[in-house]
């Protein structure tokens, strides 16, 4: 447990360095102490903002990816890989382009909130759809599948909105679905933060649960738990996080299933809530380093691909092991 603690303090210590070199470097200007009096508005009103979005989407990918993981007691499960993540877009495209194709005018009555309640309600329908096929599919080898077909005839419904939609709003959305911190803003912030930090904790605060459910259903109602009450609350909180996190920074491919796979192979420990904490701060490190990268070529790098290139490895690494839980 002391070299666990130790490692969790060693994360900790790399995410604030990561964060002080994204806040100095990930941009087109550097700012240090000597010109900072020049870079104050970049500071405030660019670079914080983006750290900030990069900290909140990290550590909800990686919570609302273990969390599907012990659901669906399956280490491959995750917001992208169940298709999640295609609801989620499949509802933003919905709003931005099917609204706009029919003359419906959602966006100027619910202003950006129209995008977060969207991409929720995609992510929160389909993680339904997935639990209830769950009851009666067993196999979790098909489950993926499952969802890996469903991503599929979503993106195929998402690609008719893309192709009879009017230039401006297709080009909005394809912008979004690169995935992005850059565009986050104060005024986003004060909607995502709040929202993120509460579903954190209350993920927190129901940890025991999740750790009886890792002991298998059967098990977890022996011991008193109401399985699936406590299993459509844990839903529903995976649903939030990847929703609001798509709707503000587009949808982010790997770090949801690949984060949790860290965090089991870095902690020998069979705690869920001490994998919450670590799978916050490894999100964190992932999603400050990848922006970090993304801005090392002379042209920025989509968010995407970078998170891909360091994601990948993980997961293949665990397909080649053969881990059980």
């Amino acid at each position: 447990m002391k070299r666990n603690s130790l490692k969790l303090a060693l994360l900790l210590l790399v995410c604030f360095v990561l964060a002080f070199l994204n806040l100095s470097f990930a941009g087109s200007e550097k700012i240090v102490p000597a010109n900072f009096h020049t870079g104050h508005f970049i500071f405030w009103q660019i670079r914080l903002p983006k750290m900030t979005g990069a900290i909140l989407a990290g550590s909800t990918l990686s919570v609302s990816g273990l969390i599907l993981q012990v659901l669906f007691r399956n280490p491959l499960a995750g917001p992208y890989v169940l298709g999640i993540s295609s609801g989620a877009s499949f509802m933003v495209a919905l709003t931005i382009m099917g609204a706009s194709a029919l003359g419906w005018q959602m966006q100027s009555w619910l202003g950006s909130s129209s995008i977060v309640l969207s991409a929720i309600i995609g992510g929160l329908g389909v993680t339904l759809l997935i639990s209830g096929l769950s009851v009666k599919v067993k196999n979790n080898t098909l489950l993926l599948l499952m969802g890996l077909m469903l991503g599929q005839i979503i993106g195929a419904a998402q690609g008719f909105l893309e192709y009879f939609s009017n230039n401006d709003s297709l080009k909005r959305f394809v912008v979004w679905s690169l995935g992005s911190i850059r565009n986050i803003t104060n005024t986003d912030l004060l909607i995502y933060f709040p929202i993120v930090a509460t579903t954190l904790l209350v993920c927190l605060f129901l940890s025991k649960s999740l750790q009886l459910l890792t002991l298998g259903e059967y098990y977890a109602e022996n011991l008193g738990l109401n399985v699936k009450r406590h299993r459509l609350v844990w839903i529903c909180l995976s649903s939030i996080l990847t929703g609001i996190t798509t709707a503000f920074c587009g949808p982010i491919a790997f770090v949801g299933i690949s984060v949790p796979v860290a965090s089991r192979l870095l902690f020998k420990t069979s705690s869920q809530l001490f994998h919450l904490v670590s799978c916050c701060l490894i999100g964190t490190g992932i999603l400050l380093l990848s922006d970090l990268i993304s801005f090392m070529p002379s042209q920025h790098l989509p968010l995407n691909l970078v998170t891909t290139i360091i994601g990948c490895p993980l997961v293949l690494y665990l397909m080649f092991k053969q881990k059980t839980w």
